[in-house]
């Protein structure tokens, strides 16, 4: 399933424990070095503890159009406690509005949104907006994960045969998935069970 990464941004957290919301997303945190999201941080009434503000991608046991479920609150932690976490944290990386140039130097133009595989909270594609003479003609650019090259402090660097391709963006709504548990948050399916019953 693939999703648009700014509909990740105030996303609802809830939370299996207490049947409710416990936080929303206020950044997504990417590491730069797999282009995978690895948390996100998370703001919300309930968070007593301000350093308790980190939720790791592992934590995250589904996905839906109503948001990210956890276990409970305890799934929250403190960047400090998360050697990995800590380290990407510190870099302050953020795709968005990154230029994007191919290796010969030529510039594409920004980062303004990419798509992430929510199985494995890989980012698949960078959304770039063109620079204002080029988006008259081709005001977005798709690029696919397989034709970086190279992600730095400042820039993306990709295949210069990107500079030439024209492509619209894939419609990103998150389809139906069937958890491993049961989602006191989805709602029920009655056209089936009238089914099952009329079968029965």
């Amino acid at each position: 399933m693939l999703i648009n990464g700014s509909s990740l941004n105030n996303c609802p957290v809830l939370s299996l424990h207490i049947g409710g919301e416990i936080a929303r997303v206020t950044e997504v945190v990417v590491d730069p070095n797999t282009l995978k999201i690895i948390g996100f941080r998370v703001t919300g009434k309930l968070i007593k503890d301000d350093t308790r503000d980190i939720l790791p991608i592992e934590s995250v046991r589904e996905f839906s159009r109503m948001g990210m479920i956890v276990d409970s609150i305890d799934e929250l932690v403190n960047s400090n406690d998360v050697v990995r976490l800590q380290k990407i944290l510190k870099l302050n990386f953020d795709l968005i509005d990154m230029k994007v140039v191919t290796r010969k130097g030529n510039k594409l133009g920004k980062v303004t949104d990419f798509t992430v595989e929510i199985g494995g909270w890989s980012i698949q594609q960078l959304i770039i907006q063109r620079p204002a003479l080029k988006a008259f003609f081709d005001p977005q650019l798709i690029i696919p994960r397989k034709q970086i090259i190279e992600v730095d402090d400042y820039k993306v660097v990709v295949k210069d045969e990107h500079e030439k391709v024209k492509s619209k963006v894939q419609k990103t709504e998150p389809t139906n998935f069937v958890p491993n548990f049961i989602n006191p948050f989805r709602e029920p399916d009655f056209a089936n069970e009238k089914e099952i019953v009329s079968k029965n």
